[in-house]
């Protein structure tokens, strides 16, 4: 399995910071969320328009 951050490949059975490879990689992907480098799309709802 490779890692999402780093694209190492490991072992999923040899980490519990899965799908990471380790607790940094893991700290960087929450990083990249909180500062909303990561993020969702978001579909408009016609309900949160007036008009």
């Amino acid at each position: 399995m490779r890692c999402p951050v780093c694209n190492e490949e490991f072992d999923p059975a040899k980490t519990e910071a899965m799908p990471f490879c380790g607790e940094r990689c893991k700290t960087i992907d929450l990083g990249r969320w909180l500062d909303e480098s990561n993020s969702l799309p978001a579909v408009p709802d016609p309900d949160d328009y007036e008009g």
